[in-house]
């Protein structure tokens, strides 16, 4: 019974070998799924200017994040203005940036997300009867610059109404000094690019009122989708009743006026995957980056009504979230496991073939080590000499030294192994015999049954 079954182990062990084998490629692909499954996404963030309100607030979402153990990671790379920022975005060193596009709008740029929007808000006193920018011809307007690309998106105002300096004579100033230079008729006109709701618009509006005896004039700008086609990286925008001051509230209805914005963008040869999931966790975590950076409550999401058109492109992977699309893993990966697994299959199937032609070969030897024991008894039995005899016994060495080699490896049956154990000693035996008969002298006698044998045919 133990014979039986060590047989039939053997018989089996390159089946088990090629079933080691498939589990080994299946575990390797399993690895391999749940590490990509598993393994969060880094992307490489470039935020500019260092301790500004947008890097606050990607640093608060990158530790919101890692709080939190999402599947995307973010790495910063402080850089000293929003230029060097969009560079690196355009040059490929970062995988996202925080883009201010009037400054440099990167050509493989893509918007994720709009980080804060800013206003250009024109303020006069109601004395002077400026209603309109076309009533700034001539006259001298303050302007308050915050960032050095403020002036350029003014001028680039002007410009659409034919107002370019010396048209309209621009003098700069700080926000400390705006009451006294309209209480002195040093300027009739004050602009500022800032977030309408934000301290810097309100310190404005309330240095000009104080000049002006609180009666003051928000000017609107309404050619501002023209500027905005004219020159994509401005947008038209409103500035809400109320959003300047409430008492009174300033404006008093809606007025529309040219806005910049502040971007988060992504490289257009990112996946879309990893940048829909950047979208859902920036919008789902506000609650969390608030507690360090309150200004996240500025963002919103592009415009995705006109996403395939849009002046400044937004990436697909947002427009996945923003409009309920994202894919699932399966329509992500999905063609990728099918591929796996045929490509699998097809290794283990040659595996087997490669196998099946091992073991084949292994049989045809031991099949060759058969017959050529057979020739042996057969010319052993007519060899006239010893030299002859000699020859044949070391071919039966070697014989045995390959039957050994077989037998150790186990690729032989119980009745293969038998059949090479009598062959060996059929072949030794009539050496044996036909060397005694050369000695005594009685070998040709040998050479009447072959001379019979060949009568017969």
């Amino acid at each position: 019974m133990v014979k039986r079954f060590l047989s039939w182990a053997r018989r089996r062990e390159a089946r088990y070998a090629l079933l080691a084998i498939g589990l080994a490629i299946g575990a390797g692909l399993a690895a391999m799924a749940y590490r990509l499954v598993s393994t969060p996404d880094l992307l490489t963030v470039a935020v500019a200017p260092e301790g500004g309100p947008e890097a606050k607030v990607i640093a608060a979402f990158a530790d919101a994040l890692r709080e939190q153990d999402k599947d995307v990671r973010l790495r910063l790379v402080s850089y000293p203005d929003e230029r060097a920022s969009a560079a690196a975005l355009q040059d490929k060193t970062v995988d996202l940036a925080v883009v201010r596009p009037d400054v440099m709008l990167p050509i493989n740029g893509l918007t994720i997300a709009v980080l804060r929007e800013e206003a250009l808000v024109l303020l006069a006193p109601e004395a002077g009867g400026i209603d309109s920018v076309a009533d700034l011809a001539g006259k001298r307007l303050g302007v308050v610059t915050r960032h050095r690309a403020d002036l350029p998106a003014i001028e680039a105002v002007l410009r659409q109404y034919e107002l370019a300096p010396p048209a309209v004579t621009l003098v700069p100033l700080e926000a400390g000094d705006v009451e006294g230079a309209v209480k002195g008729k040093r300027i009739d006109a004050v602009a500022v690019v800032a977030v309408p709701v934000s301290g810097e618009a309100a310190a404005v509006v309330r240095a000009v009122a104080a000049a002006a005896n609180r009666k003051l004039t928000v000017i609107p700008v309404d050619e501002s989708e023209a500027i905005g086609l004219r020159n994509p990286t401005l947008s038209e925008v409103t500035i809400p009743p109320g959003s300047l001051g409430g008492r009174p509230r300033r404006p008093d209805e809606e007025v529309k006026t040219v806005g910049i914005s502040y971007r988060l963008m992504a490289r257009s040869d990112l996946d879309r995957g990893p940048i829909s999931k950047v979208a859902q966790h920036l919008f789902q975590l506000r609650s969390r980056i608030g507690r360090d950076a309150p200004s996240v409550n500025l963002i919103k999401a592009p415009d995705t009504d006109s996403a395939t058109y849009a002046p400044i492109p937004n990436h697909q992977g947002a427009i996945d979230y923003f409009n309920r699309e994202q894919l699932t893993f399966m329509d992500r990966y999905g063609d990728w496991l099918w591929m796996a697994l045929f490509f699998g299959g097809s290794v283990t199937s040659g595996l087997a073939w490669l196998a099946r032609q091992f073991v084949r070969k292994r049989r045809e030897l031991v099949d060759e080590v058969l017959d050529r024991l057979t020739c042996i008894l057969t010319e052993a039995r007519a060899a006239t000499d010893l030299a002859t005899l000699d020859a044949l016994a070391l071919e039966v060495d070697g014989l045995v030294t390959h039957a050994v080699r077989y037998a150790r490896h186990r690729t032989t049956g119980m009745r293969t192994t038998t059949a090479l154990i009598l062959a060996i000693d059929s072949a030794r035996a009539a050496i044996a015999d036909r060397r005694a008969q050369v000695a005594q002298g009685t070998a040709p006698a040998a050479a009447e049954p072959r001379a019979r044998r060949a009568a017969i045919s």
